[in-house]
């Protein structure tokens, strides 16, 4: 396999786009497929891209990826390539563009740019797996060998994360969360600007069919383990949309109260979404786009109190957090929580100000002040 770097790839205009990788599709594809409607003529830069996976408005981008396309089951064992990252993305060579909108949660801002390029870096987070390995790698299904090996890796990895974050001309955070680990790992500031929900997808409603519901990849550090033995403990019915590595051990501990329906197509998720009595979110996320979601149609979220979900859930009005991750600071909860009558009209409405046609006001005003800059705009 060739990993020499290949010549500097032209951008058509002033703006690139720069993603991580397009392999499965949750909350920050959809931030990057509202980037390329805001910004339709950037092409789209990624280390590997799944077009059988990509989301709808994705699929006539212009988009560029790797060799790593080329590496075995790369779509299903993506993490376990985590090292080819940075040589992946030299290996695009040098992405001539005026401004480069990075989104990431890894290695994409470890592309080559030309001198000119403005940066501006979208992060989900700093890496996770670079920066809390320990939190990042507890709940994964992993060999300890393994994870011993990675963590031998990670010294190096985080100074290098940490000088080209210092090259990086302009941080956007997704949340006030993510704002302060931006500073504390990179020693930067940043603009909050929310990830976009497409609320055009949901209405609200009162109606129920007496279930709670989880929808998520099922993998460790989402925490659906607490959800699993809250429900099959407490006897109330839980629906458990989404698949994943974690998968089989949260059936091995589930109750008979506890269903899994695996993958599922948007629009039959999107189907228990909008008939389910409340949504539970038991993970600590950077931002959290199903919470939101599941307050656009209506329904109200148990969640876990800490990370993301505490700038979009209102306690009382649009949901309730426990405080511990256990099933029985949840169970300790769920009273209060059935107690409260909530309104299905009251929650959308708190919902409507993370739509995605907020988003792309507030990214192409922040693009055209950057550019306003270099004298020009979109």
């Amino acid at each position: 396999m060739n990993l020499q770097t290949a010549p500097d790839v032209p951008a058509t205009g002033r703006l690139a786009i720069v993603h991580d990788y397009l392999i499965q599709m949750g909350g920050a594809e959809q931030v990057v497929a509202s980037l390329h409607k805001a910004l339709p003529q950037a092409p789209i830069f990624t280390s590997v891209v799944d077009r059988q996976q990509l989301l709808p408005d994705l699929r006539a981008a212009s988009i560029q990826d790797s060799w790593m396309r080329a590496l075995p089951g790369v779509s299903r064992h993506f993490k376990r390539y985590f090292p080819l990252y940075p040589s992946a993305f030299r290996s695009l060579g040098r992405i001539d563009c005026d401004v480069a909108l990075i989104s990431s949660s890894g290695f994409a801002k470890w592309a080559r740019f030309a001198p000119r390029a403005t940066t501006i870096s979208y992060c989900h987070t700093p890496a996770r797996f670079i920066w809390m390995p320990d939190q990042y790698l507890e709940h994964e299904p992993i060999h300890p060998m393994l994870k011993a090996a990675a963590k031998l890796m990670l010294k190096p990895l985080r100074q290098r994360d940490y000088a080209i974050a210092q090259k990086i001309d302009h941080f956007i955070a997704n949340s006030a969360y993510i704002q302060a680990r931006i500073k504390r790992f990179y020693g930067r500031d940043s603009t909050v600007i929310h990830p976009p929900v497409n609320l055009d997808e949901f209405s609200p409603t009162q109606d129920h069919g007496g279930y709670y519901l989880i929808a998520s990849r099922l993998v460790g550090y989402k925490r659906i383990d607490i959800a699993v033995k809250a429900f099959s403990q407490n006897g109330r019915r839980l629906i458990v949309v989404g698949d994943g590595p974690d998968r089989a051990r949260l059936q091995a501990m589930a109750g008979p109260s506890v269903e899994f329906k695996g993958w599922l197509p948007r629009a039959e998720m999107l189907a228990y979404l909008q008939n389910c009595y409340a949504f539970v979110f038991p993970g600590l996320e950077d931002f959290g786009i199903t919470p939101v979601e599941a307050q656009a149609c209506g329904k109200p979220v148990l969640a876990f109190g800490q990370g993301g979900v505490l700038e979009t859930v209102v306690p009382g009005l649009s949901g309730m957090f426990f405080e511990a991750q256990s099933a029985d600071s949840l169970n300790g909860r769920l009273q209060d929580f059935e107690a409260q009558q909530w309104s299905a009209d009251a929650i959308a409405g708190h919902a409507a100000q993370f739509g995605e046609a907020r988003f792309i006001e507030q990214i192409t005003q922040y693009v055209n002040e950057v550019l306003a800059q270099r004298g020009s705009a979109v």
